[in-house]
């Protein structure tokens, strides 16, 4: 990365001409879905456990069960983890082509 002095004659001026980029919206999603420490501290524990969890989770985190439901919502919409109903719980695990995409778009930056 150049040092850039903005009063000094080496700045470019040309205009900047950003096209449209979906893997930018898609890091920017993802990035969105990881903006909640809660968020990074479950995904960080499905990545350690390395099986599904049942329930678990919310023993975890000093949040309300709604309040972890939630985050597991937004992460599992995200597609960085999957849920399956297994009886009255469901079940997470990190879903690996969510965490492989968000790991691809972070190394193209």
């Amino acid at each position: 990365m150049a040092d850039c002095n903005p009063s000094a004659d080496c700045c470019d001026t040309a205009p900047v001409a950003l096209p449209a980029d979906p893997a930018a919206e898609r890091l920017a999603g993802l990035a969105w879905a990881l903006a909640h420490p809660a968020r990074v501290r479950i995904l960080k524990l499905l990545i350690r456990r390395q099986s599904c969890i049942c329930g678990e989770i919310v023993h975890e985190l000093p949040l309300a069960q709604s309040t972890v439901s939630q985050h597991l919502k937004i992460l599992k919409n995200a597609g960085l983890i999957q849920g399956e109903v297994d009886g009255p719980k469901v079940c997470y695990c990190i879903h690996p082509a969510g965490l492989n995409e968000l790991k691809g778009l972070i190394d193209g930056l």
